[in-house]
Order: C-alpha cells, then structure tokens, then sequence
C-alpha cells in the first residue's frame, strides 16, 4: 500500500479506533455517534460501521447528509439545530466522538447519551473546556455519563487491524481527495 493510501488509517483511523477499542466499545450491536464529519469523522464512521455499530453522524447542518449517508455507509444523520429531531434520539447512545477541532458547546450533545454513555473529545481545541449543563446538575436520568477526554498511545497491532477491519483500498478508492477535510490526511513523498 503507497504512503498516502495508509496514511489516514495511520492518523484519523488510529485516532478513532483506539478509544474505541479502549473504553470496550469493540463488540458489534452498540448505538454511536459521530460529531463533525471533517477526515476523523470520515474514519471514524467507517470504522464503527466496520465493528458492527449503528452510526448516528451528528453536524451543524445538512450538507454533508448524503455523503454520511449514501457514501460512508452511516444509519443515521442528525441535525444539531433541529431541537425535534435531537429530542426524539435522546438517550439513543453508548458513545459519541467529538472531532469538531473547534471551542464549542457539549451540552446539546449530552442529552443523546444512554447512562453511562461516553462523550470522547478528539478535536483538539485552543481553549478551556467550560462544562456546564443545567440538565446535569438538576439529575436527569443520564447523569451518570462519563465525560472523556482520551488521547492514545497506538500500537503497530492497532494500525493492522484497522487496516483488517475497514478493508483499506475499498475505502481509499472511494475517498475524494479533493476534499479539504482530507486534504491534512495525506503525505506526499
């Protein structure tokens, strides 16, 4: 495989794969969500997919709908403003991963969490975490999740069975390199 085919699976794949792998969420049958569908979020859908999950993507809007949907493989896509639809997937979740890489607010996203749901951050942001959540703080039924913030030591077995497990040059092939969120993505050599 040519460097700039292995290299999202060694980053965004790697990235994704080992919270996932180390919070237990590599058994077929949970319910995940996926927030932000920059190149992790692409990975990340494709490797939940390729554990056995149903995918949930969660964006700020509905461009990106029919490539999570159609393209990537995801079972769900929701809208983070359509406060009816986030209501009606409330306590849907075991887990969700964050890659939006940018300060924004956790709150919306707790709801959609079963108890002890996981909310793992992996976009890396510039400023502190301000968590407040009334619906935390006044008991509702999910206030027993667990706010993760997980950054990973991989190993070389990880890389392989992503690889293994996402079957690389199918996903590779139908990737669109001339989209700018996987354009960080690839090294030339």
């Amino acid at each position: 495989m040519a460097p700039e085919q292995a290299a999202p699976l060694l980053c965004a794949g790697v990235t994704v794969y080992s919270p996932l792998n180390h919070f237990g969420f590599n058994q077929s049958g949970l319910r995940g969500g996926i927030l932000g569908l920059g190149g992790v979020g692409h990975m990340g859908v494709k490797i939940a997919k390729a554990m056995g999950h149903h995918v949930t993507v969660i964006s700020s809007s509905d461009k990106k709908r029919q490539e999570a949907l159609d393209h990537l493989g995801a079972d769900d896509y929701l809208v983070s403003s359509d406060n009816v639809k986030m209501q009606e997937a409330a306590d849907s979740l075991d887990y969700i991963i964050d890659t939006v890489p940018v300060n924004h607010p956790l709150e919306p996203y707790l709801s959609l969490l079963k108890v002890d749901g996981k909310l793992i951050l992996m976009g890396v942001i510039n400023t502190p975490l301000q968590f407040v959540s009334p619906m935390v703080m006044l008991g509702k039924s999910f206030n027993l999740f667990t706010l993760t913030i997980y950054f990973f030591n991989a190993t070389t077995s990880q890389h392989i069975l992503i690889c293994v497990l996402i079957k690389c040059r199918n996903v590779l092939s139908r990737m669109n390199f001339s989209n700018t969120a996987f354009s960080f993505l690839f090294i030339k050599i």
